[in-house]
């Protein structure tokens, strides 16, 4: 079976040798205990010296396409029908020095502590109560995409340019949308730390895309209404609505819906005058009243408040795969530095973790001694 995937997933890859070692690799993920390093998978599955240098090369310098096997693990999971939602994570990767791609600082949530670390972005496909990466976007900050030294030693393609997270976030979407018919997919975005939240809601808008995204407690929106006051703070605005804000009674029956405190707002326009554009609904979780938890935007605005928390949740199953795949599959563990290389170890573990995530734990293979890589 494992076989079988990693044919499919690899079978982008031109040469047999660089297939083989995509094949040990993948194996190694999925068999070798702890710390996934090159050594260690090495280790996992020959005892062969050569393999390490082998398996090395194989990700930081063989000369394959990320973007194509991503396509394929997109492919392998669309077949399992997933459900109409799209999760976009965020992961902070702590590194020491200043070598490593898109290395730089930057306040941890998670952890409280300003860390020297790369930013990668993820998307996720669900299927059933699976979380599956397909896609990966690593944030770039000025200092590396302006600076030809660095880009050359990290071998940053000259196609690639500073974007913002958000950016980076509707790019993920962008890739999806041509890879899966999935028209009425909503995007799932945990942005609640980034101030510029708005450009990513707006371009979803444009794209017809529906969308339940977490955002900062001061991001400014307007109350719906013709008397509404100008932009305010949404945790302001959502705890001046008290315990049960304007929560509307569903469409199909004239009972109150339950669910969190609510209120429909807009995004500030562009300039005075403009259309202030859709209506998105502003709500809470994890408080009564608004003055606790985590704040939501969302444009199912004739869903029941309900219904869409139920959606907010599903970003725990998000955070639930990030922390797998640093415990499990090895996502803090590559020592390479370059931008080709970050890009094929992510997408080796992405196929590490479908193949365990939608088949479990099969039989996985035995050490090979004799194992021999070009």
């Amino acid at each position: 079976m494992l076989e079988h995937f990693s044919r499919t997933i690899f079978k982008s890859l031109r040469r047999i040798d660089q297939r083989k070692c995509a094949h040990a690799y993948l194996s190694g993920l999925l068999a070798t205990p702890g710390k996934k390093t090159v050594r260690r998978i090495a280790a996992g599955i020959s005892r062969d010296p050569s393999v390490v240098q082998s398996l090395r090369q194989f990700v930081s310098l063989s000369p394959w396409n990320f973007d194509d096997v991503a396509e394929e693990i997109t492919h392998w999971v669309a077949r399992r029908r997933p459900e109409a939602v799209w999760s976009i994570g965020r992961t902070v990767l702590p590194k020491r020095g200043d070598k490593s791609v898109g290395v730089h600082r930057r306040f941890d949530l998670h952890s409280g502590r300003t860390l020297n670390c790369q930013l990668g972005l993820g998307s996720f496909l669900h299927v059933g109560t699976v979380q599956i990466p397909v896609d990966w976007s690593l944030y770039l900050p000025r200092a590396w995409t302006q600076d030809p030294e660095r880009r050359h030693e990290a071998r940053i393609p000259d196609s690639e340019r500073y974007l913002p997270t958000w950016a980076h976030a509707l790019r993920l979407v962008d890739r999806l949308s041509a890879r899966v018919d999935s028209p009425s997919a909503v995007v799932l975005a945990d942005m609640s730390n980034d101030p510029d939240v708005g450009y990513l809601v707006r371009g979803l808008a444009m794209r017809r895309r529906d969308v339940v995204v977490a955002v900062p407690p001061q991001l400014a929106v307007v109350p719906v209404g013709e008397a509404s006051p100008g932009p305010v703070g949404a945790r302001s605005l959502l705890r001046a609505q008290g315990p049960e804000g304007d929560t509307p009674a569903p469409p199909d029956g004239p009972q109150r819906a339950s669910g969190p405190p609510s209120v429909l707002v807009h995004l500030p326009g562009s300039s005075p005058g403009h259309s202030p554009g859709p209506p998105y609904r502003l709500f809470a979780s994890g408080g009564d009243t608004g003055t606790t938890g985590r704040l939501w935007l969302t444009s199912l605005v004739h869903h029941s408040p309900g219904t869409v928390a139920a959606t907010a949740a599903l970003t725990g199953g998000t955070s639930a795969v990030l922390d797998a795949l640093r415990q499990d599959f090895g996502l803090l563990d590559f020592a390479g530095r370059s931008f080709p290389g970050w890009y094929h170890h992510m997408a080796l573990i992405s196929a590490a973790y479908a193949f365990r995530g939608l088949h479990g734990a099969t039989a996985l293979p035995h050490r090979r001694p004799a194992l021999r890589l070009p």
